[in-house]
């Protein structure tokens, strides 16, 4: 039978513009797009919803009170997700990432982490299978997390100082109770846990010593991640960029630094480590120094629009197939065709002039 068509969808419009041709391509277990990369991460949304409004995220000048989210039923359901992850681990998938929104908001979370838990990638192998959040939930979730087979999580966290925290954060919401949750994740197996730090100049950056010097010997890796122009309302300029290498020169003037080798090809942050022995820390470069040319992800949004790129204006509706009778041969051929057209380049081709009209936004897709 010949493999039904997969509808782009325009993110701000969210209706259908007219269908790609399809062709039947059996997965393999390493499928490449037309750069040669490697499909290898799949990051899931499960909600839009979050708790936080965090100014780079979800501010609250568009995300208000008057916002509306998703309904219930335009939500892919836990065994649509399934469905669509055991698909992309026969395309060649080893590492699935949950995100948000905030992931945890999702109820019966636990629920599909133990199904996502069961796949396994052709070689036999579990998943590398892990969770980003803010935290505030993990001092009553971690456990259950852990027990459903979670691997471990990505912990965002953007300043020590209270006032700083809060007033990123947006809702008032104290630092204390995040790190109350990195400890609830830790005393529950789900290591080694990262600390993503995003660093806005003029906003957050005297944060980044003490950040440092907190997670210094605590076994938890360390990442700053330079402020990106993801989506379309969160201000982003150009100037409120601090470069990686600036926050690796302020952390090494203090505690020398070494490199490190990528865990794998395509992992987004560079490594480095303390020379004393210390730990470890990252930096993630997307604005300074771009790293499309081993960007191996695609990411599934929570209403199942399949979108190949972190700023990309439209997805690929792989709801309708799920919803519409396809078979698993069908979907596994529509995905298969959208990677292997794959051309997204982004961060190469940025300026600060760049459009940003028409971008998903980070809420809608997870980062």
């Amino acid at each position: 039978m010949t493999a039904k068509t997969i509808p782009l969808i325009d993110y701000r419009a969210r209706t259908a513009i007219p269908a790609v041709a399809d062709a039947r391509v059996e997965p393999s277990g390493r499928l490449l797009d037309t750069r040669g990369r490697r499909l290898h991460d799949l990051r899931i949304s499960v909600t839009d919803r979050c708790n936080f409004r965090c100014v780079y995220c979800m501010p609250k000048e568009v995300f208000g009170k008057d916002y509306v989210y998703l309904p219930h039923d335009a939500l892919l359901s836990f065994e649509e997700i399934v469905r669509v992850a055991r698909v992309f681990v026969a395309h060649g998938v080893e590492k699935i990432r949950l995100t948000g929104g905030e992931p945890l908001l999702r109820k019966n979370i636990e629920s599909l982490i133990a199904q996502l838990a069961e796949l396994r990638t052709p070689s036999g192998q579990p998943l590398d299978l892990t969770l980003t959040t803010n935290g505030t939930l993990l001092p009553r979730k971690a456990r259950a997390l852990a027990d459903a087979g979670l691997r471990r999580v990505t912990v965002s966290l953007d300043a020590l100082d209270d006032d700083v925290f809060r007033r990123m954060n947006d809702v008032d919401f104290p630092v204390a109770d995040v790190l109350r949750g990195i400890d609830a994740a830790a005393e529950a197996g789900l290591r080694p846990i990262k600390i993503n730090m995003v660093v806005k100049k003029g906003v957050n950056d005297d944060q980044i010593e003490a950040m440092a010097e907190y997670f210094r010997h605590s076994g938890h890796t360390l990442r700053f991640i330079e402020y990106m122009d993801v989506g379309a309302s969160n201000g982003w300029k150009m100037d409120e960029v601090l470069p990686s290498a600036e926050v690796l020169r302020r952390i090494d003037a203090r505690w020398p630094l070494e490199t490190l080798q990528p865990h794998y090809s395509g992992e987004v942050a560079q490594r480095w480590r303390y020379r004393d022995g210390a730990g470890e820390i990252g930096v993630i470069s997307s604005v300074t120094q771009a790293f499309c040319s081993t960007c191996t992800r695609a990411r599934l949004s929570t209403e199942g629009q399949l979108y190949l790129c972190l700023f990309a204006t439209q997805g690929y509706d792989l709801r309708a197939l799920l919803r519409g009778g396809a078979s698993d041969e069908d979907i596994a051929a529509a995905i298969a065709h959208v990677w292997q057209g794959r051309t997204d380049n982004y961060s190469e081709r940025r300026s600060a002039d760049t459009p940003r009209a028409g971008r998903i936004e980070m809420s809608y897709i997870g980062g």
